[in-house]
């Protein structure tokens, strides 16, 4: 038994409702042609109604030879007529078992005197197939007579109407064989179709011998031949026209009626028919033509309507799969269907138009759907109902709803054809990324909004997870190129971003003011400082364990990333000039020991950050060393590994070491101009550290001392005279800022930035701007100096060291 599976796709909630195809067992083959000839019919024909009810007298034939055979007796006028046909048989009563009445006849010439119109008629009438032969005897002896010329023309025409009177008889009683094949028995059915070719033959004959005489008209071809393919044709109508056994008349069931019908019927013709038949009808291929020509038209029709989306895709799913798969191609009908060439029920452009309108139909039914959940999910979140838990892990339904809506879609298409499911893979993908864009969006809303909620910390959590969902479905079941996974991993990459920022936000918090005890305690306790930062994390690890265990692992290479980047941001602040070797190197030996307890913590909880490794102890071997050319190769070797490392970030490590001259910096600095071949960053970090900002450099028409003191002295001048009270701006040569002079108020860098990038000193005729930056002046004057490697100690200043600030008593 076969089964075909159809899914149809309603209107309203979009399901698919299956459909399937079950046919009976074939019926058993035909009785062999020795059997007995009184079997008139077969029990089995499951296509018992392939053909209309013959006509009354066909009927009324058969009922008066029933009669004839139970009173077991034949007039006498019928025995001469069928004497010429029984010479040479047994005796009644010693039938031969493998010789059906009449064959034996059929092989007999016609030695005796040919029957009567009469006796013709009589014999046609009760249905006795038999008198075919002498009828043709007698149409050929009527030809014969016509040509020699010895008849009047009324006697022919007497006789020919009598002739074609009895063909008449004789064609209904065949056709009316041929139209019912299931039911009658194989001996008449054979009698039947031997009797058609014997007309065709004679019908070839004729035409090849021209035209006949003229005084008979012109009765050659017949044409039982078409004439019998017309009625199959008639038949399959009858058949495929039928109302549906089950169900209402709707198109669904119309189509299934139909095909279940021309599949069974068809298997029938194979099992049944085709082996009595002979190869000159083509039975197969007549029945095979007429189903799929009744099939084809009711499709076209179908289709000049305007389709709803559940006739389109019932169309294609009929015209693309069911009808060629599962009829055309089933195990029984495929061999002998193979060159009958029946073709599709639709032309190709007229698929190719239902086939985009299905595709376009998919796609807004998609998107809708995914809105409509998306929706859902939001509400949830606004009213603050907890997320559900599974396997001890915050569970979302969202990311599930969407891979079923997209599968759904993916199958159903397939389901028509698989190159059509390749074409609608791309729509889909399409819809999803939109949709991803939407869910990020609304996401981040959520993050801004619901801060107040209890279920806050518990549905960020949730959608982190649906992350998951999302990236399996699209690397393993749906099979995305690479390039368009990346578009479509990149919302749910910074949902993750945002989500995982979110969770950590507090933790960050609470670690920033224990990131500045390493500077402002100028490094003295940087591992107890640590201690206490390590301390603090692990203590609040065990809030995010309601992630997936891949998701912690990722949280963690977050802190990783996060205690790495702060604790070189403390190194950058530039409060910490070490003049010595010795100095630089303990300090080195704090940045690995430190380094080294950050790498185990992360690592034991799960990081697998290992690009983060070198990040501090490179830093570490840079302020050790000593040699300007051995931290010229420690700085390229480190743009290698993180080619975000400028110039800014560079200065702020290199102005830890004091002892460095200002050409060793310069020529260091000079490292990273040359290109290494990096490319861009794929995991930021020093583009994560905003670099400190820096004084100008001296320009070339710097003079030293002279150029320094004059402009020290006219600064000292316009700040006493604009504010009233002594200045002193004093330093050395290591001073590596200078003044200019410019006709507006004193200014100093952009609000926020930590340190004055330049100082312009206004003329007496410009004082009135210098008043209100005088008391920024004071309070930045140490910042700027330490962010040029020119500490303020405390008591007074010291060699190398430079001020600008109120002068209250003499200052060396």
């Amino acid at each position: 038994m076969l089964k075909m599976m159809t899914r149809f796709q309603g209107l309203s909630g979009h399901q698919s409702v299956p459909v399937t195809l079950n046919f009976p067992r074939s019926p058993q083959k035909l009785p062999s042609t020795s059997e007995a000839e009184s079997e008139t019919s077969m029990s089995e024909a499951s296509s018992e109604d392939l053909v209309p009810p013959l006509e009354a007298g066909a009927a009324l034939c058969r009922e008066e030879e029933k009669a004839v055979k139970k009173k077991k007796k034949k007039s006498k006028g019928l025995a001469n007529v069928f004497s010429v046909f029984t010479k040479g048989k047994k005796k009644k009563g010693q039938p031969s078992s493998a010789e059906p009445e009449g064959a034996a006849g059929s092989r007999q010439g016609l030695d005796g005197p040919l029957p009567t119109v009469e006796e013709l008629k009589a014999a046609l009438e009760r249905g006795r197939l038999e008198a075919a032969r002498p009828l043709l005897a007698l149409e050929r002896e009527l030809a014969a007579a016509a040509a020699a010329g010895g008849a009047s023309a009324e006697e022919l025409v007497r006789r020919q109407s009598k002739v074609e009177a009895l063909y008449e008889l004789l064609r209904d009683q065949v056709l009316g064989v041929l139209r019912r094949p299931l039911e009658a028995a194989p001996e008449r059915l054979r009698q039947a179709l031997a009797v058609v070719a014997e007309q065709e033959r004679e019908d070839r004959q004729a035409a090849a011998g021209g035209p006949g005489t003229s005084a008979l008209a012109t009765t050659r071809p017949r044409g039982w031949l078409q004439l019998w393919r017309r009625g199959v044709a008639q038949a399959a109508e009858e058949r495929m026209g039928g109302r549906p056994a089950e169900g209402a008349e709707v198109p669904e069931s119309v189509f299934l009626h139909m095909g279940r019908t021309m599949k069974e019927d068809l298997e029938a013709v194979v099992e049944r028919l085709k082996p009595l038949f002979p190869a000159e009808f083509g039975v197969v291929a007549a029945y095979a033509e007429s189903y799929h020509q009744h099939f084809a038209a009711h499709v076209a029709a179908t289709a000049q309507f305007e389709l709803c989306e559940r006739d389109t895709y019932m169309l294609l799913v009929w015209v693309q799969n069911l009808y060629p798969n599962d009829i055309l191609n089933s195990p029984k009908l495929a061999g002998e269907l193979q060159n009958v060439g029946l073709g599709s029920l639709l032309p190709p452009k007229q698929i190719r138009l239902l086939e985009a309108t299905f595709l376009s139909n998919e796609a807004a039914n998609v998107k809708e759907l995914m809105t409509r959940a998306l929706e859902l999910e939001a509400q949830r979140w606004a009213q603050d109902m907890p997320p559900q838990r599974l396997d001890g892990h915050c569970h979302s339904e969202l990311a599930i709803d969407i891979i079923q809506i997209i599968s759904q879609a993916q199958a159903k298409a397939e389901s028509i054809t698989l190159d059509l499911g390749s074409q609608i893979r791309q729509v889909l993908l399409v819809e999803l990324l939109a949709f991803l864009r939407r869910y990020q969006h609304d996401f981040n809303e959520f993050l801004e909004r619901g801060k107040r909620l209890t279920s806050y910390r518990a549905n960020v959590i949730a959608n982190i997870n649906s992350c998951l969902s999302f990236r399996t479905s699209m690397e393993q079941k749906w099979q995305v190129p690479q390039d368009t996974l990346s578009l479509l991993l990149g919302p749910l990459g910074e949902l993750k971003s945002h989500g995982f920022s979110t969770l950590l936000q507090s933790l960050c918090e609470d670690l920033k003011p224990l990131f500045k005890r390493f500077s402002h305690t100028r490094w003295a306790v940087p591992l107890e400082t640590l201690e206490k930062i390590i301390a603090t994390v692990g203590g609040r690890l065990p809030e995010f364990s309601e992630l997936h265990d891949c998701f912690q692992e990722e949280l963690v290479e977050a802190v990783h990333l996060h205690l790495v980047k702060e604790y070189i941001i403390q190194l950058s602040k530039r409060r910490l000039v070490l003049k010595t070797a010795e100095q630089q190197q303990q300090l080195a030996g704090h940045i690995l020991a430190n380094a080294d307890a950050i790498r185990h913590f992360c690592t034991e909880h799960g990081s697998r950050a290992t690009w983060l490794q070198p990040a501090l102890p490179t830093l570490a071997e840079i302020i050790r060393l000593q040699d300007p050319s051995a931290i010229k190769i420690e700085v390229a070797t480190y743009a290698t590994c993180y080619p975000d490392f400028s110039k800014g970030h560079l200065s702020a490590i290199l102005a830890i070491k004091g002892n460095l001259s200002n050409s060793d910096v310069k020529s260091i600095r000079s490292i990273l101009d040359v290109s290494t071949g990096a490319q861009e960053p794929s995991r930021p970090l020093f583009s994560l550290i905003k670099p400190g900002a820096t004084l100008s450099w001296v320009p070339q028409g710097w003079n030293g001392r002279q150029n320094w003191k004059r402009k020290k002295e006219k600064m000292n001048s316009h700040l006493a005279g604009a504010s009233g009270v002594p200045w002193l701006v004093g330093g050395t040569a290591g001073i590596r800022c200078h003044a200019q002079t410019a006709p507006r108020p004193l200014q100093t860098g952009p609000a926020g930035d930590g340190a004055l990038t330049s100082l312009y000193i206004p003329p007496r005729s410009h004082p009135e701007g210098v008043p209100q930056a005088l008391g920024v002046l004071h309070r930045r004057a140490q910042d700027l100096l330490c962010h040029h490697r020119l500490p303020l100690p405390p008591a007074g200043l010291g060699p190398g060291c430079a001020s600008v600030g109120p002068a209250t008593q003499k200052s060396g």
